[in-house]
Order: C-alpha cells, then structure tokens, then sequence
C-alpha cells in the first residue's frame, strides 16, 4: 500500500463531506504536510476560517487515524490554483490557463497559454492564445496524461 495514496483518499473523503474539495496536497521539509483546498462552488473562495476549521479538523483526524507529520499548513490553492482531475478541466472552462506537456504538440512546443474549452472525449480543449507565436490558431486536443502541469492563469 501507498501510504501516501491512502491519505489523498483520506483527506478526499473528509474534506467532501465538511464541503470542501482537495486540491493538492504534499510532504514538505521537516515533517510538513500542505493540505490545498478549495469550495467546490464559485463562492468567493477559501478564506482563513475555512482553512483554520479544516486544520482543527484534520488535526483530529490524523490523531485518531495515526498520521505522521509533524506540523499541517492548511490553505487555498492561490489565484493561479493547479488544475489536476478530470472535473478540474471542466470546471474551469472558459478560464485562462497556462499547461506544461510531458512530451510536445506538433513536434516542438511543450509550454502552452490560452483559453480553456473544457474536456472532450476524455481530452483537454485548449485555443492557444494570440499572444503565444508557435502555437497554431486552432483548437488543441491534448490527451490528460501528456499534462506535466495545468494552472489558472488570472488575468489582471
């Protein structure tokens, strides 16, 4: 058994039922466990009472369950938050966003910018923005496990 894996789905579980979703988590220096989380509804956001409610939380939990770490730092993933899951890339349609490709598109790019379409048939829809000179004008269809890295990319 992954332990690592046991406690994404741990913390996937309990976070869903206090309403919140797992974002990202990961074992930092020191004993450190980040926990990233977000509200599954566009609602403002996760501000310092959803992440201090959280923590108590998972604080229990990780007593009762055994989990070893030594300090937990509970917070929201940031404006520019990671795109991981399927529901992530559907969520997040229409938005702006920035993927890094774990092979290249069309024999030399990697590192694409622009609107997010959504999935279809299982494949991220991208329309590269103007802005990126090597990146065609038409619609990119790229497969879920050729995505190194996805993140919103917030226009100010």
């Amino acid at each position: 058994m992954n332990p690592a894996k046991d406690l994404h789905a741990l913390l996937e579980a309990t976070l869903s039922g206090l309403g919140y979703e797992l974002v990202d988590m990961e074992f930092a220096a020191r004993g450190l466990l980040r926990v990233f989380i977000d509200k599954p509804e566009k609602s403002g956001g996760v501000d310092v009472e959803d992440c201090a409610t959280v923590s108590q939380h998972l604080a229990r939990l990780f007593e009762v369950e055994k989990v070893d770490y030594d300090r937990l730092e509970v917070s929201s993933p940031g404006l520019d938050r990671p795109l991981k899951k399927p529901a992530d890339f559907a969520r997040f349609a229409g938005e702006t966003v920035r993927l890094s490709l774990r092979a290249p598109l069309l024999g030399a790019q990697r590192n694409y910018r622009g609107t997010l379409l959504g999935l279809r048939d299982g494949k991220v829809a991208l329309q590269p923005g103007t802005e990126d000179k090597n990146a065609p004008p038409a619609l990119l269809l790229v497969d879920l496990d050729n995505i190194a890295k996805a993140r919103l990319a917030p226009e100010f």
